[in-house]
């Protein structure tokens, strides 16, 4: 066992919190937190790294015990760049690092006892990492989406996302024993999740994390904890047993509890009617029943699931079956280019998801087709009847003085008082909560006023921004249902890979490359294409390395056989030129020899000529070949 609580509670005025929250994990486990907002995940994860204090119970944790903390904002002191404050969890290898230098400074003084000194710890400094840390740095702002144009980036400067990010690499890179992390998947795109989930899963850490990612969730947790009406639930198994376990278990006691108040009502049935008849049989027998009924251990109806929103979108009249043309649609900021010549088709009753890392251009996108922004070039026009609806995540449209209510009533004037309390009912503003202003509320609850917004109108093309930033799981699974009961159109931004994989008839995919893919399937489907289509790549390029290889051997062989042949041509024309010399030396003799045979002399002459032709020819050869004769 590594962490343990026992008994937590914790309490706003006269509303309960948390009441008598008891558990422990062992170490290595990885523990999913769930529950609906404002339930206490937070809270607890605040409790347990002690920046909050429960009114009751104990948080024990193992004795030399590290914990990590990631919370939901982060906040950075110094001035630092991105690479430096991640870089700053190794801060022991940094200050070893300055002492080898000034150890290596003294030694090229021919300080011998410097020099020495330095040996042994540069030694330690390889043996604890040093070599490799800056590089261990750069690969996780990598991994978790930086381009490598931040890292020379103040910190303060990013946004808010991005600083979670930057915490994020660093608790990940400090390797604590307890890493805890509160909404980790907030600011990261797909592939970086894909990263975080196979790193914690590989990792022999122990990890408690609070998450609404369902698919995160399955593929990192082996334990769940559920907090819900202010109790938890410990579920050994991850988000997927857990669903389906907390239904059986659900089931099996409303079964038991609908079985024991049969049996009660008959008992006490039976109890009625012996006193009735009021004999003294009777009445012992109705009083041994009633101490059989007294002691009975009393089944607890299952509470009622927490109040959760209600949605329905309301399809205006329909619209002609092309809904949607984008024609060679390109967007740039200075020399960022977003997208070029991007072109699609959309029909009646598609559900497309976009899809891509962050940055891409995906929300940019869907601000060109709702007329909030312009491309640079290209066009695209509507279809017959078309009316859209538009989820902005980043910019609701809130008036921030206004309250709830307001904000609400000033957009559909026409609804009466009633009407409005209804609709705004359905997403959990009842009472005086419909007079909070809009300023104060958290992001989920504004999220919630702009659906309502949205619920009340009438509409055949809806376009959704990451609709489920801000929604606990309960409320992510209600939208999802809506949309799928909505009968018209829909354009979606997300990274929620549960969504995702429930919505889609068809994704548009911002790839790497700076290609866009129109894809006509679900996102299964996609997936298996995708990953064909890599496997292909891979063995294309694999190949291509083969026939490079190939070729190259081939090349050298020719090289290696051309060396052969020059080598064999530079002896034998080695042994042409000394048999050359030693006949010019014959006839040389036999000049002397022949001296008043001018026939025969003209004839060496001429031999004499062509052989010394002959050598002012191969001395050419030697020379080119860097030989020496």
């Amino acid at each position: 066992m590594i962490l343990s609580c026992e008994g937590i509670s914790l309490s706003y005025g006269s509303e309960p919190l948390l009441e008598d929250i008891s558990f422990f994990i062992n170490e290595g486990d990885k523990l999913g937190i769930v529950g609906v907002n404002g339930a206490g995940k937070s809270t607890l994860l605040k409790i347990i790294t002690g920046e909050t204090e429960s009114l009751s119970g104990n948080v024990y944790i193992s004795k030399g015990k590290s914990i990590g903390y990631l919370a939901q904002n982060s906040t950075f002191s110094e001035n630092q760049s991105v690479f430096e404050t991640v870089c700053s969890v190794f801060s022991t290898l940094i200050e070893r690092e300055k002492k080898l230098e000034e150890l290596r400074v003294k030694a090229e003084r021919g300080e011998n006892e410097a020099a020495l000194q330095y040996s042994a710890e540069n030694e330690e400094f390889v043996r604890l990492g040093g070599l490799e840390f800056r590089g261990r740095c750069r690969g996780m702002l990598i991994s978790l989406g930086f381009e490598r144009e931040i890292f020379d980036m103040p910190v303060n400067s990013l946004s808010g996302g991005q600083k979670t990010r930057v915490a994020l690499a660093a608790l990940l890179l400090s390797e604590p024993d307890i890493i805890i992390l509160d909404e980790p998947t907030n600011h990261l795109d797909i592939e970086s999740v894909i990263f975080l989930e196979k790193y914690l899963a590989s990792i022999k850490k122990t990890v408690i994390v609070v998450s609404h990612d369902r698919y995160f969730l399955v593929k990192v947790t082996n334990k769940t904890l559920e907090i819900e009406n202010h109790r938890c639930k410990l579920y050994n198994g991850n988000y997927d047993f857990y669903a389906e376990q907390k239904k059986k278990d659900r089931e099996t006691l409303l079964h038991q509890y609908k079985n024991q108040q049969k049996e009660i009502a008959r008992i006490e049935a039976y109890i009625r009617q012996q006193r009735q008849w009021n004999r003294e049989r009777n009445i012992i027998a109705a009083e041994s029943r009633q101490k059989l009924l007294d002691k009975m251990e009393k089944i607890e109806a299952p509470l009622p699931d927490p109040a959760n929103i209600r949605m329905t979108f309301t399809k205006s009249e329909e619209s002609g079956n092309d809904v949607l043309s984008v024609r060679n649609l390109s967007k740039a900021y200075g020399n960022n280019i977003l997208f070029s010549n991007l072109s699609f088709e959309l029909k009646k009753r598609d559900r497309m998801v976009i899809i891509g890392h962050n940055g891409c251009g995906k929300s940019t996108l869907l601000k060109i087709l709702n007329m909030a922004i312009t491309a640079n070039s290209g066009r695209f026009e509507y279809g017959y009847n078309v009316k859209q609806g538009y989820y902005d995540q980043e910019n609701q449209n809130l008036n921030e003085n206004y309250t709830v209510i307001e904000e609400i009533w000033n957009r559909y004037p026409d609804k009466t008082q009633t009407e409005i309390r209804s609709a705004l009912a359905l997403f959990l503003f009842r009472g005086e909560e419909i007079f909070k202003q809009i300023s104060v509320l958290s992001g989920g609850e504004k999220a919630r006023v702009t659906f309502a917004k949205l619920m009340l109108s009438k509409f055949n093309l809806l376009f959704l921004d990451e609709p489920t930033n801000h929604l606990d799981i309960m409320s992510r699974e209600v939208l999802e249902d809506a949309l799928l009961k909505f009968d018209g159109t829909i354009v979606a931004v997300s990274h929620d890979r549960y969504f995702i994989k429930k919505l889609a008839t068809r994704i548009l995919s911002f790839e790497k490359d700076n290609t866009v893919l129109d894809y006509l399937g679900t996102y299964d489907e996609y997936l298996s294409y995708s990953e064909k289509k890599s496997d292909q790549a891979k063995e294309s390029l694999e190949k291509e390395k083969q026939s490079e290889a190939k070729l190259q051997w081939e090349n050298m062989k020719k090289l290696q056989a051309g060396k052969r042949k020059n080598e064999r041509l530079i002896t034998k024309s080695k042994e042409e030129m000394s048999a050359i010399e030693a006949r010019i030396n014959e006839i040389s003799k036999e000049e002397e020899k022949f001296s008043t045979n001018h026939i025969k002399l003209l004839e060496l002459y001429n031999e004499r000529t062509a052989l010394e032709n002959r050598m002012l020819e191969l001395m050419e050869f030697f020379e080119k070949c860097g030989e020496e004769y």
